[in-house]
């Protein structure tokens, strides 16, 4: 059974930079394209970017031009690179499969941007 565990996530000014990485234990087959998700206090979870096993990706406005994901299939791990942050980025963000999640969640990985 395939697990994700996420990481890299911490305490950051608003203005520094974050980069997470999600590692699945199992394989994941590289045809499916893999997303990073967030969910802020009191809010639902949304996805915030998604990459295809062709390298193309799709981002949320909020983030878009902030944010890069890219994925190694070979290491099985997807990472976020985060930039310019925002106290509005402040969430517990996961890694899944998209557009449909069909793995388990992971324990998320805590992101906190302080103003």
């Amino acid at each position: 059974q395939v697990q994700l565990v996420e990481s890299g996530g911490g305490l950051v000014q608003a203005g520094g930079s974050l980069r997470l990485s999600c590692a699945a234990s199992g394989r994941i087959s590289s045809a499916y394209a893999m997303g990073w998700y967030r969910q802020a206090p009191g809010k639902q979870r949304e996805r915030v970017a998604s990459i295809t096993s062709f390298g193309s990706t799709n981002y949320a406005n909020s983030v878009k031009g902030r944010f890069a994901i890219s994925r190694d299939n070979a290491k099985n791990t997807v990472y976020l690179q985060m930039n310019s942050l925002k106290p509005e980025d402040t969430a517990v963000y996961y890694c899944n499969t998209a557009p449909n999640v069909t793995v388990a969640w992971g324990q998320g990985t805590q992101v906190t941007v302080s103003s």
